[in-house]
């Protein structure tokens, strides 16, 4: 077994179990939460480190072979993503240290962000498709008690939307996996990849190709089921809020482009011009909602469903040049969106409102906080040289290449208002004077440690990604190449069963 497969997954579970039986100790809880999380980034780092040079690792549970045990693989896509899903998870942690309350703290918040991130990386790690329907569902407990957290009656309204549209996405999904299994007889990816492609097109593997596309599409806020984020998303303390936001989303596109690159890649045909209208219509309808709302976590909340529809515009497009746009675009959107959240939280703390209409005179109160919050909003909006722009400019430049200059313009126009949205904030929470009667509360030694720590360190992993993004491009070119060689995939799961793949 491969060590380096499993450590991800064994990490977190082991500080989960930590953490409940350090409830009733917070300040070793919070230790354990922390070296978790640190073990956790070194674990994925070591991962990723292995699948530089293109190796994809792979183990099967108990020495069973693929197709009939539980498989796990690695390539540069998956082990990215878990490197820097455990990036967010050491922000949040250190974030949560003066960002959340002592009560939710001892009602679990600890063991059940490490839950989460177990789920997470399972479902970035699984070769098999029910077992990645496993990962979603310990994601989906693991979320719908954190968003809960507090028992707050906004917080109940918002839990059960999220929790009832993503039981559908889980029936969607169950639904497909049990047709597709019905037609090939396998649910290991690389395994149903081999059978499809050995059998003539037929109309099922388009309806099952359908299921898939929609139960994910659900899971990462697609147009138009993606109501249930901007309903949820801003009821959490932000802590909680920035880890969701920064990726089960992301997991949801995860899986379109693993599906649609390996599994149903020869269903492009019927899918990649619905990607292309959904991405389209996902992007406008977010950036709009953003536009409309004045509190800070709801304006941050429909961004998260537009930013989704530019990485669905790279995998609609289908190119190489696209798909390392997509894999460019969701490694820096984690850092950003997950960033603004914890920015959001510090804004609260120190003018204390969510409302842009109570807030004010934030850039002399605190100007560190100010530069916080400038470059993750910059770089979401798209400005050079953040990293952004450069996410940005792959995906115009593949689909000018491609003859799309529809979606170009949607998503330059998108932009635009991403950015007119950005400044809106910047104009009322930092810009404006201070409204009357505001009580300043300036941060202490401990909380600008502990609140403005992870956000400036993110931001600095922003800033890095724009000036090396050539290092960063490079590697999500190889990665898409990667992508679109499924044949790579299916020999390293499959051995010479795989074949030609």
């Amino acid at each position: 077994m491969n060590v380096l497969l499993v450590l991800p997954l064994l990490v977190p579970l082991a500080t989960a179990v930590a953490g409940i039986l350090l409830l009733r100790v917070p300040r070793a809880a919070r230790a354990a939460s922390a070296l978790g999380a640190a073990g956790l980034l070194a674990a994925s780092i070591a991962l990723l480190s292995a699948t530089l040079d293109g190796t994809i690792l792979v183990t099967q549970a108990g020495a069973w072979p693929a197709p009939f045990g539980i498989t796990l693989v690695a390539d540069r896509f998956a082990a990215a993503m878990v490197v820097v899903g455990a990036v967010l998870l050491a922000a949040v942690v250190a974030s949560s240290v003066r960002g959340l309350d002592a009560a939710r703290e001892r009602a679990g918040f600890h063991p059940l962000v490490h839950a989460l991130a177990m789920g997470v990386s399972g479902a970035f790690l699984t070769g098999d498709l029910f077992n990645l329907y496993v990962w979603f569902e310990v994601m989906l407990m693991s979320s719908f008690v954190l968003v809960s957290l507090g028992g707050e009656r906004e917080q109940l309204t918002g839990g059960l939307r999220y929790v009832v549209l993503n039981l559908v996405s889980s029936a969607l999904f169950l639904a497909g996996a049990g047709l597709l299994y019905g037609t090939v007889g396998t649910l290991n990816m690389a395994d149903a990849a081999v059978a499809l492609r050995a059998m003539p097109a037929q109309g099922t593997t388009s309806v099952v190709a359908a299921l898939f596309l929609l139960a994910f599409g659900i899971k990462a806020a697609a147009f138009p089921l993606f109501f249930w984020l901007p309903a949820s998303y801003h009821t959490p303390p932000m802590p909680i809020a920035a880890l969701f936001a920064g990726l089960l989303t992301k997991v949801g596109v995860y899986a379109l482009v693993r599906t649609g690159t390996l599994v149903f890649d020869r269903d492009r045909a019927f899918t990649d011009p619905l990607l292309l209208a959904v991405a389209a219509l996902t992007m406008v309808t977010g950036v709009l909602g953003a536009m409309a709302q004045t509190d800070v976590r709801k304006v941050l909340s429909f961004h998260i469903v537009s930013q989704i529809g530019y990485m669905l515009m790279g995998l609609g497009l289908g190119t190489r040049l696209a798909l390392a746009g997509t894999v460019f675009y969701v490694l820096h959107h984690i850092v950003v969106k997950g960033n603004l959240f914890l920015v959001a939280g510090v804004i609260r703390r120190v003018g204390g409102s969510f409302s842009l209409d109570r807030l004010g005179g934030l850039l002399t109160r605190s100007p560190l906080l100010a530069a916080a919050f400038l470059v993750p909003a910059l770089s979401l909006a798209g400005l050079p040289p953040l990293s952004g722009f450069w996410a940005k400019y792959l995906l115009v430049r593949a689909g000018l290449e491609a003859g799309h200059g529809a979606i170009v313009g949607v998503a330059l126009a998108v932009s635009l208002l991403t950015l007119f949205s950005m400044t809106k904030i910047w104009a009322e929470a930092f810009w404006k004077p201070a409204p009357e009667g505001s009580d300043p509360a300036p941060l202490g030694a401990g909380e600008r440690l502990s609140l403005l720590g992870p956000v400036l360190a993110l931001g600095a992993v922003t800033v890095a990604i724009g000036l090396g993004a050539g290092v960063l491009f490079r590697f999500a070119d190889a990665a898409a190449a990667q992508l679109l060689e499924p044949g790579l995939y299916v020999r390293a799961v499959l051995g010479a069963r795989g074949g030609g793949g």
